[in-house]
């Protein structure tokens, strides 16, 4: 059975609108991920995927259903989990190692300079931004803040890494050596990190579990995709594998045609027992179909 280490259990995310009404951005969510597992979502814009994440993070609270991680239900916000947003959001007028060194006092404030100090120089050695510790955002560039925001939230040692369309502001170079960077860390420490991207490739080359939204409003989540390429896969021969464009066309085949129809034309859908696939050569493999086991509250909706 998965571990599961975040529970998203039956959420949904309600505004009002004009004259009484309204709108429901998703409903009825259910998702799960295991310890130490990446997880990408993937849809188009206004289908909810990053007030899922807010929700995650404690910044934003559901209309209905819960979020479970390690256990404890989500009540606000937590240094458990670290969020690393589209732009940086550096202290101007601190330091990299400033920077740094606030969110580990954050945390622990009976440390003392010396120990926060080495701490944090720890995660800028991490990020590859060893003798840039006494520059200011300043005189960084866009990746190197980048950098700077991935070690200042890796330097609490969340249990969970949220991160936001993080490298979409990005050059295409830039972006891809921080995705390297991300991979890495995330290997080595096993870290738990879930992630908001509109990129299907950046997607393919990180995440564990790549989840399919509809579109919004009234989004559900129609699909789990299991990555199918070997977790040490490399960004040079990625596409060499022979499961890579299996993978990769099923994903745009669905934001391209199926994310606009999937609620008119599938009337089986079960939330709570979405169906999980592994693409590979020839028809896409059922890893769990809708309707396989008989679902409860806290069961998942991939096994």
């Amino acid at each position: 059975m998965t571990d599961k280490f975040i529970s998203i259990e039956g959420i949904a995310r309600r505004y009002p609108g004009a004259e009484g009404t309204t709108t429901t951005i998703f409903q009825n969510l259910w998702l799960s991920m295991g310890r130490g597992e990446f997880g990408c979502v993937i849809g188009h814009s206004g289908c909810g995927k990053t007030t899922v994440l807010n929700i995650l993070a404690g910044l934003d609270a559901p209309s209905e259903g819960t979020v479970i991680v390690d256990g404890q239900a989500i009540e606000g916000t937590s240094l458990d989990r670290a969020v690393i947003f589209q732009s940086h959001a550096l202290l101007p007028w601190r330091t990299v190692l400033g920077n740094v060194a606030y969110a580990v006092t954050s945390k622990w404030r009976n440390w003392d300079r010396a120990k926060v100090k080495a701490h944090a120089q720890t995660f800028i050695d991490l990020v590859g931004l060893s003798g840039s510790e006494h520059k200011r955002p300043s005189e960084l560039s866009g990746g190197m803040k980048q950098r700077v925001g991935i070690a200042r939230a890796l330097s609490i040692t969340p249990k969970i890494m949220l991160m936001d369309e993080p490298f979409s502001a990005l050059d295409a170079l830039t972006r891809g050596t921080l995705q390297d960077e991300v991979r890495r860390i995330c290997l080595e420490t096993g870290q738990t990190a879930f992630m908001i991207t509109h990129d299907v490739d950046e997607a393919i080359y990180l995440a564990d579990k790549i989840f399919l939204m509809t579109n919004g409003p009234g989004a559900v989540l129609a699909e789990i995709v299991e990555n199918p390429l070997p977790k040490d896969r490399g960004r040079i021969d990625l596409h060499r594998h022979p499961y890579y464009y299996a993978l990769r066309n099923h994903i745009v085949d669905f934001l391209v045609s199926r994310s606009k129809t999937f609620t008119a034309t599938v009337t089986s859908h079960d939330p709570r027992n979405v169906p999980t696939v592994r693409p590979g050569l020839g028809e896409p493999t059922i890893v769990s179909p809708p309707r396989a086991v008989e679902a409860s509250s806290a069961q998942t909706i991939a096994r």
